[in-house]
């Protein structure tokens, strides 16, 4: 298997149909939740919905670079959600993070051994392999907050 192959697997894993490492995925994780369960404070985690919005800009924000792009996302701001109001708004964020997904995954599947192993915009940011990589380990991190936040919902 090809670096490539390996890297959209792993994504694909995690972001839209996987089960292997924790039984579950995102998509699975948030597709089945009501605006309100979405935007629901407990204690003093995040909600749902901006920790969905954190990783959508990420996903976004990455796959600008992909296309050739600047790298202008900010960890400051990835928890700029803005106000989940109703149910359209909440469904319009899933299905923005969902084509998203898809999408940084076809990059990803679509990319040269070549390309993976190059420096991500400047040498002290790694390779893009490395920053795929740890893209598929933030994303587990907070999907393990979701599932934590809806146990407790």
């Amino acid at each position: 298997m090809n670096h490539n192959e390996y890297l959209a697997n792993r994504l694909r894993e995690i972001l839209l149909n996987g089960k292997w490492v924790t039984g579950t995925n995102f998509k699975e994780q948030i597709e089945d939740l009501t605006w309100i369960e979405a935007t629901k404070k407990v204690e003093n985690f995040n909600t749902i919905a901006s920790l969905t919005f954190h990783i959508n800009y990420y996903l976004s924000g990455v796959m600008d670079v992909f296309k050739g792009g600047e790298l202008t996302i900010r960890d400051k701001f990835s928890f700029d959600a803005p106000e989940i109001k109703n149910e359209n708004d909440w469904n319009e964020l899933k299905e923005t993070f969902i084509k998203n997904s898809e999408r940084f995954i076809g990059f990803v599947q679509n990319m040269k051994t070549e390309q993976l192993m190059s420096a991500f915009v400047k040498e002290d940011y790694g390779s893009y392999y490395r920053n795929i990589d740890v893209m598929i380990e933030h994303t587990y991190y907070h999907l393990g907050q979701i599932i934590l936040i809806k146990k407790m919902i």
